[in-house]
């Protein structure tokens, strides 16, 4: 039994016919207790009456009753007198009020001790009694099943139409494809947890969607950015076969060598970015930030950039130590390459935290696109161009190092009038 709705109303069926046969068993318990109660009290009434009436006009005074079984029983059991209904023989009785059969009629028998050493035996007929406890019997014989049966029907059918909305959402969602993300499951207006389900649901299917559509795109990028070095390279070689005397072997091995490096670098990040993004385990280990500083400080000077680290303190952080000079790397060249003539370094730890300040005086982001320089393949402008050195990857990487390093990058307006890049990283103490 694997349907839902099958196992709730076998469950509720199963639950409700054990309550009901319970409390119907209780109940005629109770009603019998209680009638037989109230007709023993009555019977003891009487034979306290009847027996003071013997004892006053003495046994004589029983025959002459009509409508009931009673008896005048001698020390050994004999009878001395009865009334008219009451049989030749004695009564049978017991100490405690019993019902016995007597003529094929169910009486109720009581017993009086007399003062004469004698005993007055009084029965009462309790056949209405029995035939109101067989109809109230045959009342609920016929009615638990008919409450059970109702129960088992209206839960069925409760249970079809809460299920109903699952079933749109089933049928739905068997029909949705990769490359039909951009359909949603119907949202039922009854505000319980299958609307919660399917709400939860549709927001699954946006995340899908914008995970695919980001995928398709960066497949794109990706296949452009890896078509431009090949079709550059092939474009020489036809050239020097085509007309060799406009071209020479060395400016084709030139050609081909800085497009193989940058061929190179790009399927580089690629993996790089890959591999973050499985959240591949790494190197965990005590880092020096502010080493790492001061070697690209002497990198870019080398280079030609005019670099000022005056802002520079000691800072450790855990991580790896690759991954986080590739994040200190690409923020030093994206800064010199849109530098106008300068780029200053800052580091220091700060609640907890070391904070690392790269800025630039060069045009600077807008503060819309701040989020976006963030994505892979992306460039704002001819400034930032593959001509200038730039794939559209390094920010996206420092992003992704940060965040394996359980940091984040932000922008802000920096004091030299260009772009500040600020990255906060746990610090190691």
């Amino acid at each position: 039994m694997r349907s839902v709705r099958a196992r709730a109303t076998a469950g509720a069926t199963i639950v409700i016919a054990v309550v009901l046969l319970i409390g119907s068993f209780a109940f005629l318990e109770i009603l019998r207790g209680s009638m037989l109660g109230a007709s023993t009290r009555a019977a003891e009434t009487r034979a306290e009456a009847l027996a003071t009436q013997v004892e006053m006009q003495g046994p004589a005074a029983i025959e002459a009753l009509d409508d009931e079984l009673v008896q005048v029983l001698s020390p050994g059991g004999e009878v001395v007198a009865g009334s008219d209904e009451a049989p030749d023989a004695a009564l049978p009785f017991a100490d405690d009020p019993q019902v016995f059969t007597v003529d094929d009629e169910p009486v109720l028998v009581v017993t009086e001790d007399l003062d004469g050493d004698g005993t007055l035996v009084l029965g009462v007929s309790v056949e209405d009694d029995v035939e109101t406890l067989g109809t109230v019997t045959l009342l609920l014989a016929v009615s638990v099943p008919l409450v059970v049966l109702l129960v088992a029907v209206s839960t069925w059918i409760v249970m079809g139409r809460a299920l109903r909305p699952v079933a749109r959402i089933t049928a739905e969602v068997e029909d949705i494809t990769a490359d039909r993300l951009d359909r949603r499951v119907p949202v039922p207006a009854s505000g319980d947890e299958i609307a919660a389900l399917a709400e939860t649901m549709n927001a699954m299917l946006e995340r899908l969607d914008a995970s695919a559509s980001a995928q398709r795109r960066f497949v794109s990028d990706a296949s452009h950015e890896l078509r431009s070095p090949l079709a550059t390279i092939r474009q020489h070689a036809e050239l020097a076969q085509a007309h060799p005397e406009v071209t020479s072997l060395q400016e084709l091995a030139d050609v081909a060598h800085d497009e193989g490096l940058r061929l190179q670098g790009l399927v580089d990040a690629l993996l790089l970015l890959a591999r973050l993004d499985e959240g591949a385990p790494s190197a965990d280990e005590p880092v020096d930030l502010d080493d790492l500083v001061f070697a690209e400080a002497a990198r870019l000077r080398a280079a030609g950039v005019a670099v000022d680290e005056t802002g520079v303190g000691a800072a450790r952080v855990h991580g790896n130590p690759q991954l986080l000079g590739q994040l200190l790397r690409n923020l030093a060249d994206n800064a010199a390459r849109h530098a106008r003539s300068r780029v200053a370094l800052g580091l220091a730890e700060r609640d907890g935290q070391a904070v690392l300040v790269v800025d630039d005086d060069g045009a600077g982001i807008p503060a819309a696109e701040r989020e976006r320089v963030f994505d892979r393949f992306v460039r704002l402008d001819d400034a930032r161009d593959r001509d200038a050195g730039g794939s559209g990857l390094g920010l996206a990487i420092v992003l992704a190092v940060a965040r394996a390093a359980h940091g984040d990058v932000t922008i802000d307006d920096g004091p030299l009038g260009g772009a500040r890049f600020i990255v906060r990283l746990p610090a190691a103490s």
